[in-house]
């Protein structure tokens, strides 16, 4: 991997204009810590984070699903690497997240019809019908929407965490080595 070109930043590097998020999700995650080289963008993704992250539709597990398949499609190291690490935490086996990133056929149905989703947005830049049906029956109206907030809020990071070679969280690097990903 390469040097980052802008690497995350340290607390003594820490943008005044966001220093009231220092104590929140902000300092957690090196992905923030990039994204604070544009400390209006941070503090303008704050809201959407809460409630993509925190308050979406979808439920712990399928919001997963859709992540994981994001970062997949996005070929972004980070976003896969950490998105093991919380789908394990809260209780999805290797194999099934395996299995996120492969055919639909070998997945779960629930899984299968959010990973559908997540592809056909990537490539047809668009729900259709049949899958908007599927989604509105698995997750509500709500659901289907946060589906597509979901994708275009990790992609956006994906990208940021591609352009700037964004190095994994040392926790996560290390429970990562601890436990390594055996599907």
């Amino acid at each position: 991997m390469q040097e980052p070109r802008f690497s995350p930043l340290q607390d003594a590097e820490w943008p005044e204009s966001v220093d009231h998020l220092k104590d929140g999700f902000a300092t957690q995650l090196n992905v923030y810590r990039t994204m604070a080289h544009n400390p209006a963008l941070l503090k303008a993704w704050a809201p959407l984070r809460q409630h993509v992250v925190k308050d979406n539709a979808l439920g712990a597990e399928l919001s997963e699903v859709a992540i994981l398949r994001t970062g997949h499609r996005l070929g972004s190291p980070y976003e896969w690497a950490q998105h093991v690490h919380r789908s394990r935490a809260i209780g999805m086996s290797d194999s099934r997240i395996n299995k996120v990133r492969g055919p639909l056929e070998g997945m779960r149905k629930d899984d299968a019809t959010i990973a559908r989703a997540v592809d056909e947005l990537f490539y047809e830049k668009r729900l259709s019908p049949h899958t908007q049906s599927a989604l509105v029956d698995l997750v509500g109206k709500e659901g289907m929407f946060d589906v597509i907030a979901t994708v275009g809020f990790y992609s956006t990071l994906g990208y940021i965490l591609n352009s700037c070679n964004t190095p994994l969280d040392d926790d996560i690097a290390t429970a990562l080595a601890e436990t390594p990903f055996d599907p």
